[in-house]
């Protein structure tokens, strides 16, 4: 029997790539959609790339919100996305905190990036081939995430971060850029 053939990945972090950032984000209307990031997930599709999201959601983990509450959002954002020609082929999430998490919330887990467990996990799950697959975040942790597991590449948002990330990466201004970089290298 043949082996089933790897496809790529373009990670999205949630919160500052695919929304913007308005902290701890749990209801619908409060969702802001990040700036070009429909064209870019089509463009992305067309190419051949599975569209994950891997996403911190120390929210959860503070109990400011809960895993339904999560999911129901995540359920009406695939929608609304839908709704624009793009599908997410998953969404995976890490509902701990080591120093603020309330209860069992409160723990180091290997999905919480800077670790690279969700992308690892999505790469098991969706058969993907993390050397040709490349991550969109906005923080220091999703680079070193990226780092970790051995993706292609890794793209920088700016505006959440004090300082700059020590992992390598290549900063964009917008989601644009992105899409520009996916057509001239896929």
């Amino acid at each position: 029997m043949p082996a089933l053939e790897k496809s790529r990945a373009l990670f999205l972090d949630r919160d500052g790539v695919v929304n913007e950032e308005v902290g701890y984000l749990h209801r619908p209307e409060d969702v802001l959609w990040v700036a070009g990031i429909v064209p870019l997930c089509r463009t992305a599709q067309s190419l051949g790339y599975k569209l994950v999201v891997v996403t911190n959601q120390s929210g959860i983990a503070r109990g400011l919100y809960s895993e339904a509450e999560f999911q129901s959002l995540m359920t009406w954002m695939r929608a609304e996305l839908a709704d624009h020609g793009v599908t997410i082929d998953a969404v995976y999430h890490c509902p701990y905190h080591p120093e603020h998490g309330i209860g069992d919330y409160k723990r180091e887990h290997e999905d919480r990036k800077p670790s690279p467990g969700m992308l690892l996990r999505a790469a098991r799950d969706l058969q993907l081939e993390l050397s040709q697959s490349i991550l969109v975040g906005d923080r220091c942790s999703d680079l070193a995430a990226a780092h970790a597991a051995g993706l292609r590449q890794a793209f920088f948002l700016p505006g959440t971060e004090p300082e700059p990330c020590a992992e390598t990466h290549t900063p964009v201004e917008s989601l644009s850029e992105v899409e520009a970089w996916l057509r001239a290298n896929s």
